[in-house]
């Protein structure tokens, strides 16, 4: 493991350990603390992080979205993960996440010492908390004690994650079905100040919108020439930073709402929460606020707790990708 990354994994493992505990239902902050000796499962997983960070910082935004679409699923039960004909990853929304290899070397990394204790839903809730505190989004303890899920369905993804044209009061309601306030859905997607988007969300936005042969009216004008330059009318690959901020497109912060404010949300449904009665004022606290990283933790961790298993539900993978039945087939032949 290079230095840089030893450091950075070292770091994530000692702030975990400050402050008393904290719970959340059956799951609980520090949860595999003595369970694999005097192993650091969390640092492990950070150094794991940290090392693709190097390589490619835009992973990072990969992992909080990885996050997001396994537990509003099923629930925050590592079921994305699991590979099949009919999976989630298969599902139309799950087509453009990355991330699923980070996860297999986190596997990896803790089955080599550690066998059987650390449930995939728990590798993917650390992973995304190492990834907002790389992407400069401060730190969260976030809480464990999940168990994985043996059932993946691309139908069921297919209708239950949200679509970049949803409008606010469908996503409100969306989040709503998940025990998710209003204020923690804005606060949620204000991941989108890292990552990209493709041209394909978009380009009706830019270009014909609603038939109309004209751009969407509620898009600043400067921003509509910066995507249509990125995003021709055929270019439905290409992808665009979903932060139109310059100097902070890989960076975990407000500038999310302040783009919103300025009309420079590239998903309709961010710029949508900027002139929704009900979200404007949430968009506007929090464009001017300067304790958004606080928050948006708090927010994930009311996420990561979203129809979690615990205690004897679920279980343990042994690999990420498959059920335990599958794998002991596997090994018997």
């Amino acid at each position: 493991m290079k230095k840089g990354t030893a450091v950075v994994g070292f770091i994530l493992g000692l702030l975990l350990l400050s402050g008393g505990p904290m719970s959340h239902g059956a799951l609980q902050v520090g949860f595999y603390r003595g369970k694999c000796g005097f192993a650091d499962v969390e640092a492990i997983v950070g150094g794991v992080v940290s090392a693709q960070f190097f390589t490619d910082p835009s992973l990072l935004a990969s992992l909080i979205r990885l996050h997001f679409h396994d537990c509003f699923v099923n629930g925050c039960d590592g079921s994305i993960l699991l590979d099949g004909p009919d999976s989630e990853k298969t599902a139309s929304p799950n087509q453009s996440v990355r991330g699923y290899e980070i996860i297999d070397q986190a596997k990896d990394a803790v089955e080599k010492i550690c066998p059987g204790v650390v449930s995939c839903a728990d590798l993917i809730a650390i992973a995304a908390r190492d990834a907002v505190f790389l992407s400069g989004g401060g730190i969260y303890r976030v809480q464990t004690g999940r168990r994985d899920g043996l059932v993946s369905s691309a139908d069921i993804a297919n209708v239950t994650l949200p679509g970049p044209s949803i409008t606010v009061p469908q996503a409100i309601a969306a989040f709503a079905d998940k025990g998710l306030t209003a204020v923690d859905m804005v606060l949620l997607l204000g991941a989108h100040s890292v990552g990209v988007a493709h041209c394909s969300f978009l380009s009706e936005r830019i270009h014909n919108f609603k038939g109309s042969g004209k751009p969407d009216p509620s898009m600043d004008q400067f921003t509509v020439n910066t995507l249509r330059s990125r995003c021709p009318i055929n270019a439905i690959e290409n992808t665009v930073n979903l932060d139109q901020n310059p100097f902070s497109p890989l960076v975990l912060d407000n500038s999310y709402y302040q783009n919103i404010l300025l009309r420079r949300g590239v998903l309709q449904i961010d710029q949508e929460l900027g002139m929704n009665r009900f979200t404007r004022p949430i968009i506007a606290n929090l464009a001017n606020s300067v304790d958004f990283p606080a928050r948006f933790g708090a927010a994930m961790v009311r996420l990561g707790a979203v129809g979690v298993l615990t205690g004897t539900q679920g279980e343990i993978r042994s690999s990420c990708r498959v059920v335990n039945k599958a794998v002991k087939k596997d090994k018997s032949g």
